[in-house]
């Protein structure tokens, strides 16, 4: 059968031209979506790599789920990312690591075997756990860079305690992971690398802080009922992509860009690729300031106030996703623009493109819709809003069996 592999690809790849190039789901005749969705089963394939797809048509997930040999080709996921984060190599060319202890009982001394002691090394590592496990850390996880979380095969819960910290490093990958209940933490010692440990001053609580880092990818996780934000990232952070994550009850889910006058997150650029925004959920999917971000291909099925927000400027290109307003008549807006002038704003370049609107869901744009400047909120080719129903069916934490098709 290799010989077919060849042809096969070149087909998938025509077929995913065609789609790319297809009108949007408002003008398409019903069945012509049908057919549409069913091509983009069949022929949905990955880049350079040789698997054929396993038919979930999300770009990410063909890259490495149809291999039943995942387990043993675990780095293999760092070559499957999307987006502004794309680079991000975790601990692709390192060890494995494997976690056998829950516990964190000294954030200054960890132990060999937890986490902590895991995240702090200075070597790349791909860090896996033995088993199933609940972690409740003590204090935030300070991240080193080049790390792997990777939690596929067991069931891990970062929960009840501070939770992780990406800031100032390189190359993170956190993959697989349910991250919930978190809460603050500080005013304590903290060790981030074998050579030194400092002191923590109080901390907002977030599921994942992504603080003045690049490269970083968080995909497959489910994230619900923090302290403060689910996913932030601030303070000059870049080259990220949040992808195929399932968030749930919580209020502020995202924010990107610390505030109005830091200047540096002028450079942001973040995907927002085939999520699942779902219930319980009240504002920010994102909140965004300044940088340029590229939403895409997600599912919106709940929100209270509003979906996608911002101030100070932010370019925000949303295309290809699905927005489902909630039945109240006053929350139906998929945008809001923060304690700002519509003088101001109508400047903002927001736009949207082939998005699905649903319930009386509407998006306002503002700008230039053709603008050059969407070349830097630009990390991919958007899907239809038809097909998003299939890509986002599997966001969040996957169950994956050693052995099978993930």
């Amino acid at each position: 059968m290799a010989f077919h592999i060849l042809p096969l690809l070149l087909f998938s790849l025509l077929s995913l031209q065609s789609i790319h190039s297809s009108p949007t789901p408002s003008t398409q005749d019903p069945e012509l979506v049908v057919q549409e969705v069913q091509r983009s089963i069949n022929n949905s394939t990955r880049r350079k790599l040789g698997y054929l797809s396993c038919g979930t048509g999300n770009p990410v997930d063909d890259c490495w789920r149809c291999d039943p040999n995942w387990e043993k080709n675990r780095q293999r996921l760092a070559d499957c990312a999307i987006g502004f984060g794309k680079n991000a190599m975790g601990g692709r060319d390192g060890k494995i690591y494997t976690v056998t202890d829950a516990s964190d009982d000294d954030p200054v001394n960890p132990k060999p075997g937890t986490l902590r002691y895991a995240v702090i090394q200075n070597e790349p590592l791909w860090i896996i756990f033995q088993r199933d496990m609940v972690i409740k850390l003590k204090e935030e996880l300070i991240m080193n860079s080049y790390k792997t979380i990777d939690g596929r095969g067991a069931s891990v819960h970062i929960a009840g305690g501070p939770c992780i910290t990406i800031q100032y490093v390189t190359n993170v990958i956190v993959h697989g992971i349910h991250v919930h209940d978190c809460k603050s933490g500080g005013n304590a010692y903290v060790r981030d690398s074998p050579e030194h440990y400092g002191w923590r001053t109080v901390s907002d609580g977030d599921g994942v802080s992504i603080f003045g880092a690049s490269h970083v990818w968080v995909d497959h996780c489910s994230l619900s009922n923090c302290n403060d934000g689910l996913i932030d990232a601030i303070h000059g952070s870049t080259s990220i992509t949040i992808s195929n994550n399932y968030m749930t009850h919580h209020d502020k889910v995202m924010l990107l860009g610390h505030s109005d006058a830091l200047l540096s997150d002028k450079a942001m650029q973040v995907t927002i690729a085939f999520n699942h925004f779902g219930e319980g959920l009240i504002q920010r999917m994102p909140r965004c300031r300044h940088g340029y971000f590229h939403v895409v291909n997600n599912d919106y099925t709940h929100w209270e106030m509003y979906a996608i927000g911002g101030s100070a400027d932010p370019t925000i290109n949303s295309q290809g996703n699905r927005f489902l307003a909630p039945d109240d008549r006053f929350s139906k807006e998929v945008t809001k623009r923060e304690d700002t002038s519509e003088d101001e704003w109508k400047n903002w370049n927001w736009r949207s493109e082939g998005d699905m609107m649903l319930n009386g869901a509407f998006f306002t744009p503002s700008g230039v819709g053709a603008s050059s400047s969407y070349a830097k909120a630009s990390s991919l080719g958007a899907r239809p809003s038809s097909l998003v129903g299939s890509i986002t069916l599997s966001a969040g934490v996957l169950s994956c069996k050693k052995g099978s098709v993930c």
